[in-house]
C-alpha cells in the first residue's frame, strides 16, 4: 500500500496510524507488514553474467562519486547497491544535511562533482537549503538526494561516453579469485524482487529482510537472481603488452563488507592507546565500541492535534531519549535543527533563538540526534558489525557463508528506537539528562510514511541507517609504517597536546615524549636529547603525504558506543573517555596508501573503510570527504588500467620520487578534484583561518 503525498505532505491519516501501529507489531513479533505467504519457489533463476571494468560494490555517497568520475572517463561501471537508491548518506540514509568545514564552504573548495550536486540542488530549490535548517546550509529531501544523483550519474555516462549498469537491491554474496589469490577474479550476486502477490519492497525495515536478501534460495517474500559480474573484455588498451588486471573491484560499502568478505586485514572498532592516538581510552583493541548508527525519519507539523498512539515497545527505550542540554530545550529547536523542507521560508520571520524561519504547518523535519534515534551499542553482545572473530564463529568466511556481516537483532532495536524517540517528541514526558519537568507533549505532528514520500519506505524509517564507522582496512606495510599504512589521530588533531594535563597525567612517559616529538614538524632535527617534552613546539598543521589523492576537514566528531548492554538501560552512559579527542582538525589528506589493501591487487577501498584509526574517521566521515575519496577510487582505477599498473605500484618507492603517482595526482587536480588544501606545504603553519566548525 502507498499513501499519496501532496506538498511532500502524507494526507492518508488513517494509513499512518494502521502503520505505526502495524511496525509496533512487527517489532516485537517479528512478522512482516502486509506480506502474503507464498511458499518456497521450487525453480531459482540462472546466472546472470554481466561484465564490466569497474565494479563498485555500494551506491553510497562514495560509490556514487566513484561511478561519476569513471563514467566521465569512458568506462562501464557496475554500481550495485542493498537500496534501490543512489546516494547513501544523502538519501538512503535520510542524513540530507551536508556536513561542510566552513571555510571549505566559503570558498566553494570541494570536488567537482560535489560542487555540481550543490548546485543542482540550488537549481531546484532556489537556493542551497529547502529547509532552512541551523545544523547546516543544505537540507533538502533524501528523495531528490537520490533523484540529482541518478540524473548526474546518467549526464556523466552521456558526456564521457561511459556505461552505467545499475544494479539496485543487490548484495555481494562471494568472490573468486585468481590462482595465486592476488585478484578478485569474478564477484557472485543476489538481486532482490518481491515475490508474487507480495508487497512492494520498502515496506517492511531492512531487520525483517536482511537475513532473507542474503540467502541465494527464493523465499515467501523474495525472488532472488544470482549474478555474476566478470571483467571486460573490451578494456580501455593500456601501455602494457599484457595488462596486470582487466578490471578493478572498488569496495564503497557503508559497513566494509567486501574487506570483511576478501578476509584482507582490517581494524573494527577502538584502537589502542600510543603516541599516534594518544587519546584512545583502552590499552587493547575493543572491536565492540563502534560509533552509534542512526535510523533517520521525517515528521511533519500540522495546525492541529494528531493522534499519537504508543509503541509497544516504547517503555523500554523511553528512559535513553534526552534533548542533551539546555539550549536545546523544546520542540522547535530539535525540529529545525534538521528542518528539510520549509516552503516560502524567505518570508516567514525569523525564530529568535536559532536564526531560521519559524515552524508552519507542512513543514518536514529529518531526525538525527544523539539521544534520541541514535543507537549505540558497544558490547560483544550487542555490536552491530561483527567482528573477524565473530564472523569466524558465525560462519560468514566459510564458502558461501556471507550474511552481510551485521547483527539483525542489533539492526532491530536500532529501528525500534527511532520510532519510539519519535513517540517521546510527539508525547513524552522525561528527560534522561535534564531531569523531571524539561520534556513536554507536542502532539501537533505527523509521522511521515509512503513509498512516494521523502525516505521512500511504507514504515517511514531511512532504507537503510546512517552508519558512522565502518571496518578500516591496515594498508601495506613500510618502513616506516610497519604494521601497515593508516592515517591517525595526531595526523590531523588541532589539540595541543602540552597545554592538557590529561596527556602528561596518564601517557607513560617514554609516550609523552614520542608524541611531543612526532608533532615537532621541521624542529625534530634541532631538538636537543633529553629536552623537557613540555618544550618540543607543536606543529600547526595536518601531516601532508606525497601521495594524497582527496581532502577532509570536520571536526573530530563522536557519537560513542554506551557503556553496558542494552544501550537504552535506564542510567546507561557514554563509554567512559571516548569523546577525549573530541575537537577541531586542521585541514587532512586522504593518502592513496589508505586505500589500497593488503593481499588483494585489484581492489580499491573508498569511503569509511580506508586506513585510519578510529578517532582520525571521526573527522573523515562526512559528505565532502565520502565524495572526494570516492572520486579518487573511480579516477585512480581509470589511470590504473590505462598505464597497465597496480595501484600499489604508484606508492611503493615512496619516499623515493613515483613519476606515475605525479602523474595520476596532476590528473585529478586538472579535473578539479584537489589533492591538497590552498598553501599546503611543510613550511605553512597558518591555518587559523581554516575550522572545522
Amino acid at each position: 500500500m502507498e499513501c499519496r503525498v501532496v506538498d511532500f505532505a502524507v494526507s492518508c491519516r488513517f494509513w499512518q496510524r494502521a502503520l505505526l501501529n502495524a511496525l509496533a507489531a512487527v517489532f516485537v513479533t517479528g512478522q512482516s507488514v502486509d506480506v502474503q505467504a507464498q511458499g518456497r519457489s521450487p525453480q531459482q533463476a540462472s546466472e546472470q553474467i554481466v561484465d564490466c571494468e569497474l565494479l563498485i560494490v555500494g551506491a553510497g555517497f562514495a560509490g556514487t562519486a566513484a561511478a561519476y568520475e569513471s563514467l566521465l572517463a569512458g568506462r562501464t561501471v557496475c554500481l550495485t547497491d542493498i537500496t534501490d537508491w543512489v546516494g547513501g548518506q544523502v538519501s538512503s540514509q535520510g542524513t540530507s544535511a551536508l556536513d561542510e568545514a566552513k571555510r571549505m564552504r566559503e570558498q566553494r573548495f570541494f570536488p567537482r562533482g560535489y560542487n555540481e550536486f550543490r548546485d543542482r540542488l540550488v537549481k531546484k530549490y532556489g537556493s542551497l537549503s529547502a529547509g532552512n535548517c541551523w545544523v547546516s546550509v543544505a537540507c533538502f529531501l533524501p528523495s531528490d538526494g537520490h533523484q540529482i544523483l541518478s540524473a548526474m550519474l546518467q549526464d556523466a555516462a552521456k558526456k564521457g561516453k561511459g556505461t552505467l549498469k545499475w544494479f539496485p537491491n543487490t548484495v555481494i554474496k562471494a568472490l573468486d579469485y585468481s590462482p595465486d589469490g592476488r585478484q578478485i577474479s569474478s564477484a557472485i550476486a543476489l538481486q532482490h524482487s518481491p515475490a508474487p502477490n507480495t508487497a512492494p519492497l520498502n515496506t517492511e525495515p531492512l531487520s525483517l529482510l536482511i537475513e532473507d536478501i542474503y540467502r541465494p534460495e527464493n523465499s515467501a517474500r523474495l525472488k532472488k537472481q544470482p549474478i555474476r559480474f566478470i571483467p571486460s573484455t573490451a578494456s580501455t588498451p593500456s601501455t602494457s603488452s599484457i595488462p596486470p588486471t582487466p578490471w578493478y573491484i572498488l569496495e564503497a560499502t557503508e559497513t566494509g563488507e567486501i574487506v570483511a568478505l576478501a578476509d584482507v586485514p582490517y581494524r573494527l572498532g577502538l584502537d589502542p592507546v600510543s603516541h599516534i592516538n594518544p587519546s584512545s581510552p583502552v590499552q587493547n583493541n575493543d572491536a565492540y565500541c563502534t560509533q552509534g548508527f542512526t535510523y533517520t525519519f521525517v515528521m511533519e507539523r500540522t495546525a492541529t492535534p494528531q493522534p499519537q498512539p504508543e509503541p509497544t515497545f516504547y517503555s523500554q527505550y523511553a528512559p535513553y531519549f534526552s534533548y542533551e542540554n539546555s539550549n536545546n530545550v523544546g520542540i522547535d529547536a530539535v525540529f529545525t535543527y534538521r528542518r528539510i523542507w520549509s516552503p516560502d521560508f524567505q518570508k516567514r520571520p525569523k525564530a529568535t533563538r536559532f536564526g531560521v524561519a519559524a515552524v508552519l504547518p507542512g513543514d518536514l523535519s529529518m531526525q538525527n540526534w544523539t539521544w534520541g534515534n541514535d543507537y549505540r551499542p558497544g558490547t560483544e553482545q550487542d555490536n552491530l558489525i561483527y567482528s573477524r572473530e565473530q564472523l569466524q564463529q558465525r560462519g560468514e568466511l566459510s564458502p558461501n557463508g556471507w550474511m552481510g556481516g551485521l547483527r539483525t537483532e542489533t539492526l532491530r532495536r536500532g529501528e525500534e528506537n527511532a520510532i519510539a524517540y519519535y513517540h517521546w517528541l510527539v508525547a513524552g514526558t522525561t528527560d534522561s539528562q535534564l531531569g523531571d519537568g524539561v520534556k513536554q507533549p507536542a502532539p501537533n505532528h505527523r509521522y511521515v510514511t509512503g513509498l512516494k514520500a521523502p525516505m521512500g519506505t511504507a514504515h517511514g524509517l531511512s532504507k537503510y541507517p546512517y552508519i558512522r564507522e565502518a571496518r578500516r582496512i591496515l594498508g601495506r606495510p613500510t618502513f616506516t609504517y610497519p604494521n601497515g599504512f593508516a592515517m591517525h589521530e595526531i595526523d590531523v588533531s588541532q589539540t595541543d597536546y602540552g597545554d592538557e594535563a590529561h596527556y602528561r597525567q596518564n601517557l607513560p612517559p617514554d609516550m609523552y615524549r614520542k608524541l611531543r616529538k612526532s608533532l615537532s614538524g621541521l624542529e625534530f632535527l634541532k631538538l636537543p636529547d633529553g629536552i623537557d617534552p613540555d618544550q618540543i613546539p607543536r606543529r600547526t598543521r595536518s601531516t601532508i603525504y606525497p601521495d594524497s589523492v582527496g581532502i577532509a576537514q570536520y571536526a573530530m566528531d563522536f557519537h560513542p558506543c554506551m557503556a553496558e548492554a542494552p544501550p537504552e538501560k535506564p542510567g546507561n552512559e557514554e563509554r567512559p573517555g571516548v569523546r577525549q579527542a573530541h575537537g577541531p582538525a586542521y585541514p587532512g589528506q586522504v593518502a592513496l596508501r589508505a586505500m589500497v589493501p593488503q593481499k588483494i591487487d585489484n581492489l580499491i577501498v573508498s569511503g569509511k573503510s580506508i586506513a585510519n584509526s578510529t578517532i582520525a574517521a571521526a573527522a573523515y566521515r562526512v559528505h565532502p570527504f565520502e565524495w572526494s575519496v570516492g572520486a579518487a577510487a573511480g579516477m585512480t582505477a581509470d589511470f590504473a588500467l590505462r598505464e597497465g599498473v597496480f595501484p600499489y605500484q604508484l606508492v611503493d618507492d615512496l619516499p623515493k620520487r613515483e613519476p606515475l603517482l605525479e602523474k595520476l595526482r596532476s590528473r585529478l587536480e586538472a579535473s578539479s578534484n584537489p589533492t591538497a588544501f590552498p598553501n599546503t606545504s611543510i613550511f605553512n603553519l597558518d591555518w587559523d583561518d581554516w575550522k572545522s566548525w
